[in-house]
């Protein structure tokens, strides 16, 4: 008989993990045949340490969301506090607790003018699920009943719900559920890389914006409910709009009333050296989806911005809103996320993410637009991309549309980096407390990963 290894070592964790984990976005077979995950034990700053001690550079703050960075004891105390005093209430039946309410009345002074309602889940996809809950209820309360579809984008992500996957743009999710469900369209993302042709950028923003448009004729405006999207597509590989598109999609949601949703998810809370990146692109949504650095991740809470419009037709039109959540509003959560946005502000996070490492940032990476498979480097703040392409005279991409980013990936972590690959490109989004220091070896080591990548590809 063959005796199980020591228990809490690398190799049982690895052969338990195999035996009844089952892991997010993961091909299973692919994980055994590697040999198990990788555990990660401990971390501090922007630096994660596996059981077999090996320190990696996490330039993905986890999953977008690390902003703060790990290791905050201000965090573990605010949550242990919380904890001793009230680990857990309800929001239901007409109760709240303080966090929850001192949350609720923060988010609605940070966040853009007019939107001064909360409503709590615990995660993007539970809080994009209620937008869409939320609007279609709206539009019944209005007498507006035909509202009911909602337009996004292709490589849109806004979770992974029935509903929230239906909102995404993500074709491989769809077509493992038979999504997306009724009432939900696509529209080309502005991705001027990509699908810009011989426009400039300005030209191509303002086309991308009119296939929003476009499309709301198509439907019927007496059919549209809203338009969602994220400021900069994170997961559809760092897709940062021209200037000119945002400005055009708000006039013309206006000018068709219909709703506009911001999923601010990944850009909010500094990442883009904006507290949200609805400032930095002068947008005055209806809804905004709030997650991932509201607590830094250290917990988990999601947060739906409601503004006026919207709040005051169902609070005096709507009754009972048949809609929650088991831990909306969570005590210990809101007192996490309280203490994470302290941090932001007195540490001067945003500033500094303007100021100092999203400029740096900005100047390494482009560094690398000489590259041999380097078509395009883009950045806004901290959160970057490394476009790579077969041809880069013509942005043409390689055959196998995927694979280089494996490779690319592979050699990422080989060397001691976290790195995301998405298709073909390489993004990123380190915690906003990261040094100058350590995005310079970030991109030592991403550099030596294109490098050995074009080797592999034929190129180097």
């Amino acid at each position: 008989m063959t005796s199980r290894p020591a228990r809490n070592s690398t190799t049982w964790w690895r052969e338990s993990d195999l035996r009844h984990h089952m892991h997010p976005f993961t091909d299973y077979q692919g994980l055994a045949e590697d040999g198990g995950a990788r555990i990660i034990t401990a971390a501090e700053g922007a630096t994660l340490t596996d059981s077999e001690g090996a320190k990696v550079l996490d330039g993905m703050a986890g999953l977008w969301c690390v902003n703060v960075g790990y290791g905050r004891q201000e965090l573990a105390e605010a949550a242990y506090a919380q904890m001793m005093e009230l680990p857990y209430y309800n929001t239901f039946f007409k109760t709240a607790t303080p966090s929850s309410v001192e949350l609720a009345e923060k988010l609605a002074e940070i966040t853009p003018q007019g939107l001064d309602h909360v409503f709590f889940g615990s995660s993007g996809s539970e809080a994009n699920d209620t937008i869409v809950r939320a609007v279609r209820h709206f539009w019944n309360l209005e007498g507006k009943p035909g509202k009911k579809t909602f337009i996004s984008r292709t490589y849109a992500y806004h979770g992974s719900t029935m509903a929230s996957v239906s909102l995404g743009g993500m074709a491989a999710m769809h077509g493992q559920a038979d999504l997306p469900l009724p009432g939900f369209v696509h529209v080309m993302p502005p991705y001027w890389y990509d699908f810009g042709g011989d426009l400039t950028p300005e030209e191509f923003g303002l086309q991308a914006a009119r296939a929003v448009e476009d499309k709301i004729l198509e439907l019927g405006a007496d059919t549209v409910a809203a338009f969602i999207g994220e400021p900069i597509q994170g997961a559809g590989a760092v897709i940062i709009p021209p200037e000119s598109y945002w400005p055009e999609v708000q006039r013309i949601c206006a000018k068709h009333d219909v709703l506009l949703i911001v999923d601010e998810v990944i850009c909010g809370f500094g990442r883009t050296g904006h507290m949200f990146a609805s400032e930095y692109y002068g947008l005055k949504p209806d809804l905004m989806t709030l997650a991932k650095g509201l607590t830094s991740g250290y917990l988990p809470l999601s947060a739906v911005m409601v503004g006026d419009r919207v709040a005051d037709t169902l609070i005096s039109k709507g009754g009972e809103f048949y809609h929650g959540f088991t831990y909306s509003g969570h005590p210990v959560a809101c007192a996490v996320a309280l203490a994470n946005i302290k941090i932001i502000e007195d540490e001067k996070l945003v500033q500094r993410t303007h100021d100092q490492t999203g400029p740096h940032l900005a100047e390494r990476l482009a560094e690398l637009a000489g590259h041999p498979i380097v078509g395009e480097v883009r950045s806004l703040g901290l959160i970057g991309a490394v476009e790579m392409v077969k041809d880069k005279a013509g942005r043409g991409h390689f055959d196998d549309l995927g694979a280089t980013g494996t490779i690319c990936r592979d050699h990422c972590i080989e060397g001691g980096l976290i790195l995301r690959a998405v298709r073909d490109v390489m993004v990123m989004s380190p915690p906003l407390s990261i040094t100058t220091a350590e995005i310079d070896e970030l991109m030592r080591i991403l550099r030596q990963a294109l490098d050995r990548t074009a080797k592999d590809v034929g190129m180097g």
